[in-house]
């Protein structure tokens, strides 16, 4: 095994990879098999630096003392090379005082020579270049400020010799050696600040794409619309089996009104007022790369029981809110293209947005990609934070009010005086998820949704489009296909609802409560792995039993979704696989991001906790 040159808690100069920079660094640990050492710099940033990058603070040390006391003995050198060996100390001395003249001479005469020049070049401006005055003069206006212009622009010039004197010091190289080193010192320091932004900018970018990159993405912006339109026809269907693929399609010019489209617009300008209400407390979210902590106002919660007391009196008037089913496809498309054109908007407002302000996962370079997954982190109107919106207010909220639209729209159908109990579970159990997250809308300031993904078509169209229309894919499925189930089962489905709710809502809670408050003596019980970031892995409670805890709660949760609507068909369980292979990406995304954000720590993370969502499983 090789000899290590670098104990571990030695502190020495690693250079910063891609670069000639060196930068002060402690050595943390050895690898004897890939011959790497692992270093932490001071602002906890943890790279792995083979040996011939490291050196040693005396190297830097000796060289810069070597520099210094190595200039006295040249400059004694070259006055030793400049002096005659053969002529006595006194008649050195003459020479140096008849230069020191001499120089003194040459200064005279420059000057001299300069406003000389100056004022033949006065008399060749005024005979031939056309001024203002000599226009006057052609245009037949009068001229009589011509000679006090004159005299004033040669005073001016008399005025002025030091500055031409300067210039010419500065032609022949005149200055003393110090103002010299002075402008070489700031020359390059501004070179090396220069070449520093230059990497932090070549670093920002995003050069792993997801997704399937450029063509992946373009895809998607056509697939999921595509899919969100064929479930909605599907279960329209008689018998929506995948036998009768293709499902007959509607005419277009019924798949857009006006009206529906006008609605949709007041839904959304409805609870973009109820959110900038003054009322719920205003917190600050996690810190953004520059530093800087964003506000947002918590009233989630507030807007959903605004929201129940206007439904509640549409309903005492004796609105019709099962509109909602009747043209249910043509509020998908109106959503559609709101979701588009917003997506839009985004993009461009983007391209003027500063660059610490772009996302990390949405900064490609490439339209196409950027445009899908949101070129731009935090989009604001003044205060109003465009994505921290769209995430939990029309689209969340509204999935409950169609929920409840299709409830109705059952009643009316078969002419029931109460729903039936498949319906009472699907609404009872995702009424009770969206009052949850919007309970504990603080919680969302720490997800990836907004700390690191940008806010582009790939969350608008999910956060208005696909959870609203996808979600409630269940409560649309038993209008048409109503399922018969009796309360044993009810009660079974029930218990294993809340057993995912319960391991969704306490691991999130674990999670969101260190992470922001690490030091609470009410978490003393839970362990974690310290990283270089600062913060902790925790290796206790749900997050010590599976890496991603949340993820298992809400397949469980979704699955129970599913069940009342029996098993005739495999369209009400889209929901259930749709939501397993988003997990499984979020989840390999999760350890991706997380392994360049913790490194090292991350691997012992891996090690202690080998499962990544369901136990004993995968």
């Amino acid at each position: 095994m090789p000899n290590r040159r670098f104990a571990d808690g030695e502190v020495v100069m690693g250079r910063w990879p891609g670069s000639v920079l060196y930068y002060e660094v402690q050595v943390t640990s050895y690898d004897d098999v890939s011959h790497l050492y692992t270093v932490k710099y001071k602002d906890g940033t943890e790279l792995a630096l083979k040996e011939s990058d490291i050196r040693s603070q005396s190297s830097f040390k000796h060289r810069k003392s070597q520099s210094s006391s190595s200039s006295p003995s040249r400059r004694s050198t070259s006055r030793s090379r400049s002096r005659s060996p053969g002529r006595p100390a006194k008649g050195r001395r003459r020479s140096s005082s008849q230069s020191r003249e001499h120089k003194d001479d040459k200064k005279k005469t420059i000057q001299e020579t300069i406003q000389e020049t100056n004022l033949a070049l006065l008399v060749l401006v005024f005979l031939f270049k056309p001024s203002e005055n000599n226009t006057r003069r052609y245009n037949g206006e009068p001229d009589s400020t011509e000679r006090n212009d004159t005299s004033s622009i040669i005073l001016e010039q008399k005025l002025k010799p030091d500055l031409q004197i300067e210039r010419v010091l500065e032609q022949y190289s005149l200055r003393s050696r110090e103002e010299e080193k002075k402008k070489e010192e700031i020359y390059s320091e501004k070179k090396i600040f220069e070449t520093i932004k230059t990497i932090e900018k070549a670093s920002s970018k995003t050069k792993e794409l997801e997704f399937g990159g450029r063509i992946g993405t373009f895809m998607l912006i056509f697939f999921l619309p595509a899919t969100v339109f064929y479930l909605l026809l599907m279960c329209k269907q008689d018998d929506p089996s995948l036998v009768n693929f293709p499902p007959p399609l509607p005419a277009l010019e019924s798949l857009w009104e006006a009206r529906v489209f006008g609605v949709f617009l007041l839904w959304f300008f409805l609870q973009a007022l109820f959110s900038l209400l003054p009322i719920g407390k205003v917190v600050e979210g996690l810190p953004l790369s520059n530093g800087r902590k964003l506000q947002y106002r918590i009233n989630g919660f507030y807007a959903f029981i605004l929201t129940a007391a206007a439904i509640g009196t549409l309903l005492y008037f004796q609105f019709e809110l099962h509109y909602l089913y009747d043209h249910f496809m043509q509020f998908a498309v109106s959503a559609a293209a709101f979701s588009m054109v917003l997506s839009i908007y985004l993009y461009v407002r983007s391209l003027k947005a500063p660059e610490e302000e772009l996302a990390p996962g949405g900064n490609s370079g490439y339209l196409v990609y950027d445009f899908f997954t949101g070129h731009e982190l935090n989009p604001r109107i003044g205060s109003f934070d465009l994505k921290y919106f769209c995430e939990l207010r029309p689209g969340l909220i509204g999935w409950v009010v169609i929920n409840l639209a299709m409830l109705l729209a059952e009643m009316k159908i078969h002419n029931q005086s109460m729903p039936s109990l498949s319906m009472i579970l699907v609404n009872s159990f995702q009424l009770l998820y969206v009052v949850d997250a919007l309970w504990n809308e603080e919680a969302i300031l720490t997800t990836m949704d907004i700390t690191h993904d940008g806010f582009g078509f790939m969350l608008a169209f999910g956060d208005l489009v696909w959870v609203p229309f996808v979600y409630s894919l269940q409560a649309f499925y038993l209008v048409g296909h109503p399922t018969v189930i009796s309360w044993p089962v009810a009660a079974a489905i029930t218990i294993l609802n809340f057993i995912g709710y319960y391991i969704f809502r306490s691991a999130n809670s674990q999670k969101n409560n260190f992470r922001r408050n690490p030091s609470d003596p009410k978490l003393a019980y839970l362990k974690f792995i310290p990283t270089a970031t600062g913060k902790g892995l925790l290796v206790t409670g749900w997050w010590g039993f599976v890496r991603h805890p949340n993820y298992l709660g809400d397949i469980i949760m979704a699955l129970a979704w599913s069940l009342p609507c029996g098993f005739n068909h495999i369209l009400p369980y889209f929901y259930v696989i749709y939501f397993i292979c988003l997990l499984i990406h979020r989840e390999a995304r999760d350890e991706h991001h997380c392994k360049q954000k913790y490194g090292l720590a991350w691997e012992r993370y891996c090690q202690r906790v080998p499962y990544r969502i369901f136990p004993y499983i995968y």
